[in-house]
């Protein structure tokens, strides 16, 4: 049996889902479903993040497959997270 981890950015990607559970699907909120989703798929833990992620999707009536379809076209318009950056650093969280 696989002991179960603590993900180091679980504290503050709580805060991120916690958001996306009572908002709509703007382009920098697909932008960051998609990027969570990624960093905890196979994850061997955070089972409370990777389960809200999942009602994120079900929320907006998205598979995985449209959404980061959705998302690999706002990123080759243009970076998704310009409109945040005047107030964070300048890098995009991926890991």
């Amino acid at each position: 049996m696989v002991e179960e981890q603590q993900h180091p950015q679980a504290r503050k990607d709580r805060n991120i889902v916690n958001t996306l559970l009572v908002e709509d699907p703007t382009n920098h909120n697909l932008a960051e479903l998609a990027r969570l989703r990624i960093r905890y798929r196979g994850f061997p833990g955070a089972r409370d993040i990777q389960a809200d992620l999942d009602k994120v999707l079900q929320n907006w009536q998205f598979t995985e497959d449209i959404l980061f379809e959705k998302t690999r076209q706002l990123h080759r318009t243009g970076s998704v997270y310009s409109q945040v950056r005047s107030n964070k650093r300048d890098e995009e969280d991926w890991s």
